[in-house]
């Protein structure tokens, strides 16, 4: 059977990839060209912020994005909102809990594509101790040195403890908080 397939290619009869299938590609951080915000609400006003540490590692292959899978590991303590007092304040066991939970982690269970250079990843995000199913949307850009791949999500912060005491009322620290990211990609290997 591998013969005449291998036969009917050579001849140009079967489409190009019909005989060795497409397999997903291995891809890992470029730390340099990536970033990932949050940005949260203080009576009403976006109050922005950055993780200056995650890594994301990526199995994927665009054209069949079933089967490849997305972990992305963020070092929670590298959280800054560009202002010391926040940044001192989101450390403790109300907010992120950097103690307790210095990491978050996003495990996908399963890639679709919705359409064109538009997919979502569907999995669970681990965040000071609590896990939750997720949905990452995502666009794919594709280059001749690699890939990259931008979307925004909204978390609920307090299905993850985050803001509790008196900031678990959501009339002064908005209830969702917007989640941004660009990352940039190389094939690893």
């Amino acid at each position: 059977m591998k013969k005449i397939v291998a036969l009917l290619g050579l001849c140009g009869l079967l489409p190009a990839g019909a005989s060795h299938p497409v397999q997903a590609a291995d891809w890992k951080m470029d730390p340099a060209g990536s970033k990932l915000e949050f940005i949260a609400t203080l009576e009403k006003t976006p109050a922005p912020g950055v993780f200056k540490e995650f890594d994301a590692r990526l199995r994927f292959d665009p054209e069949k994005p079933a089967g490849g899978s997305l972990g992305v590991t963020v070092k929670v303590t590298s959280a800054d909102m560009n202002i010391p007092d926040v940044n001192k304040e989101i450390r403790g066991k109300d907010w992120f809990d950097y103690a307790g939970f210095p990491q978050a982690e996003f495990r996908s269970t399963d890639l679709r594509r919705t359409e064109g250079n538009h997919y979502v990843a569907y999995g669970t995000l681990s965040l000071k101790g609590v896990k939750q199913p997720v949905e990452v949307p995502f666009t794919w850009t594709g280059s001749a040195d690699g890939a990259t791949m931008e979307g925004e999500l909204t978390v609920k912060r307090g299905a993850f403890g985050i803001g509790t005491g008196e900031w678990a009322a959501s009339n002064v620290i908005g209830a969702d908080v917007k989640v941004k990211f660009r990352v940039k990609l190389r094939k690893a290997g």
